[in-house]
Parts: C-alpha cells; sequence; structure tokens
C-alpha cells in the first residue's frame, strides 16, 4: 500500500474514533513451551468500527420519530372520525324529533276530519291550533345547525315542514270559504286542493330530505346511520275529492245542530281466518289450524247512503278464566264501500279441541236502525 492509498483511508467521519484497521497485530516473543511445537502465526482479528455506533443510534430515532409521528396521524383521524360521526348523529336525532312531531300532527288531523259529530266551529279551532304547530316545527328545523355536507338535505326538510303549514292554514280557509257553500262536490275539489300540498310534503320530505342525507352517510361511511321518515298523510282515504265531499257534508249537518239525514248504516260483509283463507260460516263449524300467523280478516260494509267514520270493530274468542277481546277502529268509510280490519292473535293461546263460537260486533253509526247485522257469532274448532 502506498503513501497516497494510506492517506485516503485516514479519513475520519466523525473525528472521533480512529479507522479500522485491517493490520495484524504485533507479535510478541514467546518462548516455545517445554515439551510443544511452537505455534505459527496467529491470524489476523477484524476490530469493528468504532464509529458505527453513533450511526445506528441515529437511525434509530428516526424510525422511532416516524413511528410516533404515524402513530399520531392514526389517533388524530379516528378523533376526527368519532366527532364527525356524533355531530351527524346528533343533527339525525334533532331533526328526527321534529319529524316525529310533525308525523303525530299529521294522525291528529286525519283523527280529527273523522270525529263523528265534529261541528265547523270546532273544526276552525282545531285546524287554527295545528298551523300554530306546524310553523313551530318550521322554526325548530330551522334553528338546527346542520352539518356542512347535509345542509343541502337539510333545506328539503324544511321545505316539507313548510308545505305542511301552508297546506293547513289552506285547509281552514277552504272550510271558511264553503261554510255556506250548497255544492258538496265543488267543496270538495277546493278541499282536495290543500291536502294535495299535504301529500307533496311526504314526497319532499323522502326526496329532497331522505335520499340527500342516505346520499351523503354513503359517502361519509358513517352506516348504519340513516336519516328519519316522517309521513304526514297516513290516511289517503281522505284526499280524495269525493271523500272529503262526504266529509264536509258531514260537518256541515253535523253544524246545523239537526238529526242524521239519509240512510246511515254498517254491517257484517264477511269474516275469514288468515293466513288459510278459510270464510267462516255462522252455521257451519269451522276447522282452524293454530300458527304463529294466525289471524283473523273482518270485512264492514257501509249499507246507508252516507260516509260514516270512526266504527268500531270488536272480535272476541271465549277462554277460561278471561276472553281474548281485540278491537278495530275504520276511520272512515264511503256509501257502499267494505273495508276489512284484521286481528292477529299474536301470543293469544286459543282454546283446543273444543267448540267455540268467534263473536264479532260492529258499533252501530249516528242514525242506524237496522242493527241485525252488526253482529254475529261463527262456531270454529282450534288444532294444532
Amino acid at each position: 500500500m502506498t503513501t497516497h492509498d494510506e492517506d485516503i483511508l485516514d479519513f475520519d467521519f466523525f473525528g472521533e474514533d480512529e479507522p479500522p484497521t485491517w493490520d495484524e497485530p504485533a507479535e510478541r516473543p514467546t518462548e516455545p513451551r517445554r515439551g510443544r511445537p511452537p505455534r505459527g502465526p496467529r491470524r489476523p482479528r477484524l476490530r469493528t468500527p468504532g464509529n458505527l455506533t453513533p450511526l445506528l443510534r441515529l437511525v434509530a430515532l428516526i424510525a422511532l420519530g416516524i413511528l410516533v409521528v404515524v402513530l399520531l396521524a392514526v389517533w388524530v383521524e379516528g378523533c376526527a372520525s368519532d366527532r364527525k360521526r356524533e355531530r351527524y348523529t346528533d343533527y339525525m336525532t334533532e331533526i328526527g324529533q321534529v319529524g316525529n312531531a310533525s308525523a303525530r300532527l299529521g294522525q291528529q288531523l286525519a283523527t280529527t276530519l273523522t270525529t263523528p259529530a265534529l261541528k265547523l266551529e270546532d273544526l276552525d279551532a282545531k285546524l287554527g291550533g295545528f298551523v300554530q304547530t306546524a310553523e313551530n316545527q318550521v322554526a325548530r328545523a330551522e334553528a338546527i345547525d346542520a352539518p356542512g355536507a347535509l345542509h343541502p338535505a337539510h333545506l328539503g326538510a324544511i321545505e316539507a315542514l313548510k308545505f305542511r303549514a301552508v297546506g293547513l292554514g289552506g285547509l281552514r280557509v277552504a272550510f271558511q270559504e264553503t261554510a255556506d257553500a250548497n255544492d258538496s262536490a265543488a267543496a270538495g275539489r277546493q278541499l282536495a286542493t290543500q291536502l294535495d300540498r299535504l301529500l307533496a310534503s311526504d314526497v319532499v320530505w323522502a326526496d329532497s330530505f331522505g335520499a340527500r342525507a342516505s346520499a351523503v352517510i354513503a359517502e361519509e361511511e358513517l352506516a348504519p346511520l340513516e336519516p328519519p321518515t316522517s309521513t304526514f298523510v297516513s290516511a289517503a282515504e281522505i284526499t280524495t275529492p269525493e271523500a272529503l265531499a262526504a266529509i264536509w257534508q258531514r260537518i256541515q249537518g253535523a253544524s246545523s245542530g239537526g238529526t242524521p239525514t239519509g240512510l246511515h248504516g254498517s254491517g257484517i260483509a264477511y269474516v275469514k281466518a288468515l293466513p288459510s283463507g278459510q270464510l267462516l260460516s255462522t252455521d257451519t263449524e269451522t276447522e282452524i289450524l293454530v300458527t304463529d300467523e294466525l289471524k283473523f280478516e273482518v270485512g264492514v260494509e257501509d249499507t246507508g247512503d252516507s260516509q260514516e267514520v270512526r266504527i268500531k270493530v270488536t272480535l272476541t274468542i271465549p277462554k277460561t278464566p278471561e276472553n281474548i277481546v281485540l278491537t278495530r277502529t275504520i276511520p272512515i268509510i264511503d256509501p257502499g264501500e267494505t273495508k276489512a280490519v284484521t286481528f292477529p292473535i299474536g301470543n293469544e293461546i286459543p282454546p283446543f279441541g273444543e267448540q267455540v263460537s268467534v263473536k264479532v260486533d260492529v258499533d252501530p253509526v249516528p242514525g242506524e236502525t237496522n242493527t241485525a247485522n252488526n253482529t254475529a257469532e261463527y262456531p270454529v274448532i282450534f288444532t294444532l
């Protein structure tokens, strides 16, 4: 090795330790032990570079720093995701409370319109209160702070609530304007125009709010979070011009203070067991197989020439020590129409192996004189 080569290799990176060497250590002169032959020359030993330790320390520190940064980033991302889910959940809860209250208001409207002997002045007071409630619900929705991505959907919910407030107000005005009218068909059409706004509100809520909110939830990966539903018009039978004309006539008659005029009546059209579809007879015994899906369907007919409302139907199965008694109510039924009500047996256990009579009662409507077909008994045997 030349002097030039030695100068090149004599470079100290950290300026602390001496460079590694491959030179053989100097041999000490030894005298051969007695009785043993002298050893040969020792092999050269490799010395570990003394400057490698600081380098390893530096690499370890860099690796530890990277790990800390990665873990911190994961933690921050997780916290942000939890906060976002919590905010979206809180929003859905708030707007859901408003939507549920609005749906209950729609049920109250249907109950009011199908109340027997309802007078116009009572209806006007009720509708005035409904309008005020609906406007308050709009204000509640407008005060909710929706997450940025849900803002367009939130505007859809507010729009639906406004449709309901306007529709209720228009319905009240329509009843006021037709108070002295003589044409029930024209009155029914005028009332139906306002009911159309209430029907439209359900479409707006489902499309402009529900569909948009569902898309945002999917995009933000927030499943199983779902937007709340809100159905204002649950009784579609009161939305047609013909049904509203009959409602108008009934309210006009009650407001005049007279007794019901015209022919009024209701009766049992049929009774059958489901899911088998067996028709029950008052003369012949029917064998009924009891399953988890067992239920009875009762058809009730409006046998008069007037619209009837809130007809109570009761089904009784004799049993010891206490009878099985189930009740249902038909909100509204038009002349000549037959409506079905269903009575699921559910967890009730009927008596087995003996003949019993299933009894059906339909409450008479105001002004009904012939009640012969309002009650019937059907002999049956329940089997497994």
